[in-house]
C-alpha cells in the first residue's frame, strides 16, 4: 500500500511522490496516521542543499496524530490515541536516555549520538511529512494528548520548536526577572522569547532582519532590533543605557548573516559573535541554533568544515558559561503540554500558513525559504483538514 510524502529531489526542489506506507518492524513500534506536520528551519538547511542529504530522502520530524497500528510489544498505547512524538527518537534505556538526555541517544543510529525522523545523517527513520510515520520504541517516544482536535497546532509543536525555544533559554542559565536577547525570530526564536516571557524575563530583546518576525515578537511583548539598521548589540546597549544583559540565546545557527549596508552577507561565525559581546560578565549563552561539521555552501574553508573563528578570549575574560546542543525534547514537553491544556501557553502564534493540500507543499517551502508573504511557521495535514471544531 502506497502514502503521499514530500521527498527532497535536489536543491530548492521537493516533490510529492507515492512512497510505501510504513509497516510495523519491531514489537515495539506504532503507525500513526499524520494529522499535522510541520515544515521546520531546519528542514531548509537540507532544501537549500546545505547538508549530505541525498535526493530521496522523506522531510518531518515534526509530527503528531492517531495510532492506527499498535506493535504487539506496546503496553501503554493503544489505537486511536492521539500522540505528538520529538523529533528525537530515542530508544529509552541506553545511559544517555537513562540520564534523561534523548537528543543523545546511542542504540537508535549507531555510531552517532541521536536519532531523528526525515532528516540526514540522524538513522533510517523516514519522515512524518506523509499520510503514516512508524514510531520505534513507541512507549517512549509517544506523549498522549487529550482526544478530539482542540489545541492542534499547538500540540504539534511540542514535537521541536516550543521545546527547542524553552531549552535554549534553560541552556543559558536562565533565572526569573532576568533579561535576555534572542537572535533569530524564526520559529524557534519566537519560541525561545516566549518561553523567556512565560519564565519571568524582565526583558526580552529578538534581534532580526524580517518586518513579519519581528512583529510577532513585539506582538508577544519583545523589544524588536532590526540588525540591518544598525549594529545589534548596540541598539541594545543604547536601549539599556550602556548596561549588557544578563543571557543571550542562538537561535540562527550556522546560516548566520550580517549586515553589510543594505544587504546581508552570510557569516557563520556572526551570532556566537553577538552573544558574547552583549551578556554581561559572568552571563550565559544558549546556543540550540543548528551547528554541523560540514557545510557543502559555507562561504569559506574553515567553516565548511564546522571549524569558525570567535572571541574565545572575551568569552574566557567575561567569565561567561555557555550550553549548546540539539533539545532533549521528553525533558520538557509533557509540562509544555499542559501548560498548554491548562490554558497557560499558546504557541501557535507563531503559525503563520496550514496546507491541507500536499500538492501545495512545495510552493510552501520555496516561500518559507524565501521568507516572503508572511511565512513564519507552516503547518501540513497530510490526511487533508482536520474534522470537527478549530484546531487553534
Amino acid at each position: 500500500m502506497s502514502m503521499k510524502a514530500v521527498v527532497y529531489e535536489k536543491p530548492f526542489s521537493v516533490v510529492i511522490e507515492e512512497v510505501q506506507k510504513p509497516k510495523i518492524q519491531d514489537p515495539n513500534d506504532v503507525i500513526v496516521k499524520v494529522t499535522t506536520t510541520c515544515i521546520c528551519g531546519s528542514d531548509l538547511h537540507m532544501y537549500e542543499g546545505r547538508t549530505a542529504a541525498s535526493p530521496g530522502i522523506v522531510f518531518g520530524h515534526e509530527n503528531m496524530g492517531i495510532i492506527e497500528e499498535c506493535g504487539p510489544g506496546v503496553h501503554s498505547l493503544k489505537i486511536g490515541d492521539r500522540v505528538v512524538m520529538p523529533f528525537n527518537v530515542a530508544c529509552g534505556h541506553c545511559r544517555n536516555c537513562e540520564e534523561g538526555r534523548t537528543a543523545f541517544c546511542t542504540e537508535v543510529n549507531p555510531g552517532f549520538a541521536g536519532g531523528a525522523y526525515g532528516y540526514v545523517a540522524m538513522g533510517p527513520y523516514t519522515g512524518g511529512q506523509a499520510q503514516y510515520l512508524r514510531v520505534p520504541f513507541a512507549d517512549f517516544n509517544c506523549l498522549v494528548l487529550p482526544p478530539g482536535i482542540e489545541n492542534e497546532d499547538d500540540f504539534a509543536l511540542l514535537a521541536d520548536i516550543f521545546p527547542t525555544g524553552w531549552h535554549g533559554v534553560e541552556l543559558s542559565g536562565f533565572r526569573p526577572g532576568e533579561s535576555i536577547a534572542v537572535f533569530g525570530a524564526g520559529p524557534v526564536g519566537l519560541m525561545a522569547a516566549y518561553s523567556a516571557i512565560l519564565r519571568g524575563a524582565s526583558q526580552v530583546f529578538v534581534i532580526d532582519r524580517v518586518p513579519e518576525r519581528l512583529a510577532k515578537a513585539k506582538e508577544i511583548g519583545c523589544i524588536p532590533i532590526d540588525f540591518t539598521k544598525s549594529d545589534a548589540v548596540e541598539q541594545i546597549l543604547k536601549i539599556r543605557n550602556g548596561m549588557h544583559v544578563d543571557r543571550a540565546v542562538d537561535a540562527v545557527g550556522y546560516q548566520a548573516s550580517q549586515a553589510k549596508g543594505k544587504m546581508t552577507d552570510e557569516e557563520p561565525n556572526a551570532v556566537l559573535s553577538a552573544l558574547i559581546a552583549v551578556v554581561r560578565p559572568t552571563g550565559g549563552l544558549g546556543i540550540p541554533g543548528l551547528y554541523v561539521p560540514s557545510d557543502p555552501g559555507a562561504p569559506d574553508s574553515n567553516s565548511a568544515s564546522g571549524n569558525l573563528l570567535i572571541p574565545f578570549g572575551k568569552l574566557f575574560e567575561k567569565g561567561l558559561s555557555l550550553g549548546t546542543g540539539q533539545c532533549n525534547v521528553k525533558k520538557y514537553n509533557r509540562y509544555l503540554r499542559d501548560l498548554i491544556i491548562e490554558g497557560k501557553a499558546k504557541p501557535s502564534f507563531v503559525v503563520s500558513h496550514s496546507v491541507t493540500d500536499m500538492n501545495e507543499v512545495p510552493d510552501a517551502y520555496k516561500k518559507f525559504d524565501q521568507r516572503v508573504e508572511g511565512y513564519t511557521k507552516v503547518l501540513i495535514r497530510p490526511n487533508g483538514p482536520l474534522s470537527g471544531a478549530s484546531a487553534a
